[in-house]
């Protein structure tokens, strides 16, 4: 490529398993949004398992495909979503799509959010050719992945260090080492550890903005005025957040702001009408809604937000600037927890663990005293919201390598 030539516009498929949840489709979206925002003629393909993809917008420039669903039970364990296909046969189906979508799109990177070898190995077979190819492959990490206990026996049994050592030219983790290093824990001998450190970049968390807003949006009444918003995120395991927010406004009429809740598409329907009978009891005080695709407007407006933790949540409460209450699950991981608890020792949010007691008295104070908490970016942390660019940096300064590459092979 000569130096008057303009940089070559990126092609970037992103992998996102998506097996629970809304949080891996969140975060690529954000991702893929940014790359083409960055970047003119940029084009991105977000390969994605979420049952819910298409309740989503995407930037011009980013186009999805849906893979085969399948489901995680709270003990870790999966499944097909349709019972009736065995999930071996739905990963073999996952993984032919994975291919094809890569034969055609023909990308210059892939982007692999959290899994190494992708969903039960699926990734594997292209990560071969596209390592054959001389793709640029990049692993994704959000900021934390588990506690040591339970993500060393889980990368070990996957056999995930030795792929990422052999596959991945970088390793990209959207946070900051000063509240967690997801990766220190692994027991690594000293030349992969190196080989690793030298691929890691931390990037600092994934900065929001509000989206195109669509046509015909509609919020409710109570959005119009003061009110603290309640997101479980996707909802599958939210209801004890819920009922714990509910009970508060139960036994204290004094709280001062109404709360709106949001459920989550995978709130199980049993548990949302048992939850939305006990609302119309509370005389205006919650109002709920059962999903909203552009959350953000929802967020930007509130005056405090209760959520679990996980990680998108979390990136909109800091982009925001949002005074917020955590309550973080431990089962079946407790990355939430880290990531909450690490948080609040410096000073970004509150932090209220279940497992210290759920009297509904011990909310209602924390609901009482949210609209007096400081806002986060009263606290100083360097970098703490530069991901996006980061990553938009990193993407155009490997298409030019790429380029540049290509080139060589071309001229021998």
């Amino acid at each position: 490529m000569r130096v008057d030539e303009p940089a070559p516009a990126s092609r970037v498929l992103i992998y996102s398993h998506d097996t629970f949840g809304l949080g891996h489709l969140r975060r690529s979206r954000a991702i893929a949004n940014a790359i083409v925002g960055g970047d003119r003629g940029a084009r991105a393909m977000i390969v994605s398992g979420s049952p819910v993809i298409d309740r989503f917008a995407f930037a011009a420039g980013v186009r999805t495909v849906r893979l085969p669903p399948v489901t995680k039970f709270p003990d870790g364990n999966y499944a097909s979503l349709d019972p009736a296909v065995p999930l071996a046969r739905t990963v073999a189906q996952r993984s032919a799509a994975i291919a094809r979508t890569c034969a055609a799109f023909r990308p210059d990177l892939i982007l692999v959010d959290k899994e190494p070898a992708g969903f039960q190995g699926e990734l594997m077979p292209v990560l071969d050719s596209a390592a054959a190819r001389g793709i640029r492959l990049v692993l994704g990490l959000r900021d934390v992945l588990d506690d040591a206990d339970r993500l060393v026996p889980e990368w070990e049994r996957k056999g995930a260090i030795e792929t990422m050592a052999r596959f991945y030219d970088e390793i990209w983790v959207y946070g900051l080492s000063r509240i967690h290093a997801p990766l220190a824990a692994l027991p690594m001998d000293p030349e992969t550890a190196a080989r690793i450190d030298a691929r890691l970049t931390y990037t600092g968390y994934l900065r929001r903005e509000l989206p195109d807003r669509r046509a015909g949006r509609e919020e409710p009444a109570m959005a119009d005025g003061p009110f603290i918003l309640v997101t479980p995120g996707g909802g599958g395991d939210g209801a004890a957040l819920i009922d714990w927010v509910i009970a508060a406004y139960e036994a204290d009429p004094g709280i001062p702001l109404p709360a709106l809740i949001a459920f989550g598409p995978f709130l199980d329907a049993a548990t949302r009408d048992g939850f939305a009978t006990r609302i119309r009891g509370l005389a205006g005080r919650i109002a709920a809604i059962t999903f909203d695709s552009e959350i953000e407007f929802l967020m930007r407006k509130a005056a405090g937000v209760v959520a679990m933790g996980g990680y998108n949540t979390f990136c909109e409460i800091l982009s925001f600037d949002r005074r917020a209450i955590l309550v973080p699950r431990t089962e079946p991981r407790r990355e939430q927890a880290i990531r909450a608890l690490a948080a609040e020792r410096l000073g970004l949010v509150r932090v209220l663990l279940e497992e210290d007691g759920r009297a509904p008295e011990r909310m209602a104070a924390a609901l009482r005293a949210l609209p007096d908490q400081t806002e986060p970016s009263r606290v100083l942390v360097p970098g703490l919201l530069d991901g996006l660019e980061a990553v938009a940096r990193r993407v155009r300064a490997l298409a030019r390598a790429g380029d540049g590459q290509q080139a060589l092979r071309a001229i021998s």
